[in-house]
């Protein structure tokens, strides 16, 4: 993509109006656009990050036999009276159309997987099943107040489990624990990440969370630096020891929430009669387990974790190109010259770049921009560069330099 026909560009301040570093920065590097609190459009770059964040969790949540779908976010009222959950839960959001039908936009989507899955599943030779999808969720936060992290309307990955006793449903909960980790560890977070122990509400005694440890987060978490157990600050007694390792104090620290697992049980199943046939003919309660991984929330905890002094600091698992071409000098000198016909023979070889290729914009500014989108590297050519016949690479993570041809460049990003 040429940075020149981008009809968003880096803004020189932050906005006014927001409070949180990821919220700052996404807005002011033109990623997102604010238009209301909690509630965000996705520009080019930002889009792409979503897509970049999405691919990668789509990818390891079908190494688990998952089958992807898409549910609606408006859904039916008796659902969640069926549930019981329409009166209780607070943060759900209501409509009433012209034929004064009442409605929920979703926050979750236990009251539609359930009765759908009823109308496939009837026997024991139909389970374990799982499926997932990538939707809009909707939640009525008061607090909307820290960018992407706390958002009336976010983008979630939610999955759901089927299974015929809890020893299946505990296999898939731990598969679904190592594929959540896996996905934090391509992204750089599996140093700052805990698999924090959590109160399982109405559907468990408890559930886990994936607490990301950063001063921005709004959740406190017990640590024990010996076995690394993490328990979430409600269920915490403070009269006792690590419960993992019997001896270590847990030390208090400040996290965000990007995903959480819980085991239903028979909560939903058995209020939407949900059975399946055993091998006698008998029919049983399905076992059922939920995977939540918030997509654009993970996004915001990115950039409070990895983003520096200078603006954001993409992943290359994220980012929304891999590198920023640079082409400084004059508009007519020979690096702007040169860089065309490499771009072009960059994209043709099916490489993601973004060139910036704007004219009158001096070679600070570039640099200034390069740094604020947070590309993982930059590479720059210049008139000196260019008559040494190299191409200056700098990773932006760390600020290490290298020098390439362009045949050298052309296959690295291979």
């Amino acid at each position: 993509m040429r940075q020149s026909e981008l009809f968003t560009q880096p803004r020189r301040e932050a906005p006014a109006d927001e409070v949180a570093t990821n919220a700052k920065l996404l807005v002011r590097a033109g990623f997102i656009h604010k238009e209301m609190a909690g509630v965000y459009s996705f520009l080019p770059l930002g889009w792409r990050v979503l897509q970049k964040l999405e691919n990668l969790i789509r990818q390891e949540i079908l190494t688990l036999g998952a089958q992807e779908i898409l549910m609606p976010a408006l859904q039916p009222k008796e659902n969640w009276q069926t549930t019981g959950r329409w009166d209780k839960m607070t943060d759900l959001y209501k409509l009433r159309d012209r034929s004064e039908r009442e409605l929920a936009l979703g926050p979750t989507h236990e009251e539609i997987i359930t009765p759908l899955v009823k109308n496939y599943l009837n026997s024991y030779q139909d389970l374990p099943l799982s499926v997932f999808q990538f939707q809009t969720k909707f939640r009525m936060e008061p607090r909307a107040k820290s960018g992407l992290l706390r958002g009336r309307e976010f983008l979630m990955k939610d999955l759901y489990s089927f299974h015929r006793d809890e020893t299946d449903l505990q296999h898939f909960y731990d598969l679904v624990t190592v594929a959540y980790k896996r996905i934090f560890e391509i992204l750089g977070l599996t140093e700052k990440t805990y698999l924090t122990l959590a109160a399982g509400g109405t559907f468990a005694e408890f559930s886990h969370e994936f607490q990301v440890l950063t001063p921005a987060g709004e959740d406190s978490i017990r640590l024990c630096k010996s076995c690394h157990l993490a328990v979430n600050e409600e269920i915490f007694d403070r009269k006792n020891n690590c419960p993992g390792c019997g001896t270590q104090k847990l030390e208090s620290e400040t996290a965000i929430e990007v995903a959480n697992i819980f085991k239903l049980g028979t909560n939903f199943s058995q209020v939407f009669n949900l059975t399946y046939r055993d091998e006698t003919g008998v029919n049983q309660p399905m076992i059922m387990g939920c995977y939540g991984l918030g997509v654009s929330r993970l996004m915001g905890a990115l950039v409070e974790i990895l983003s520096d002094e200078r603006g954001l600091v993409w992943p290359e698992a994220a980012a929304p190109f891999p590198i920023h071409l640079l082409s400084l000098g004059l508009a007519d000198g020979p690096a702007a010259r040169a860089a065309g016909p490499l771009y072009e023979r960059l994209i043709k070889l099916g490489r993601e770049v973004f060139w910036d290729d704007r004219r009158e914009i001096s070679a600070g500014e570039k640099f200034a921009a390069a740094d604020l989108v947070g590309l993982p590297y930059q590479a720059i050519i210049s008139d000196k560069t260019l008559a040494a016949g190299k191409i200056e690479l700098i990773k932006r993570s760390t600020g290490e330099k290298s020098f390439l041809t362009e045949d050298e460049l052309c296959a690295w990003l291979g």
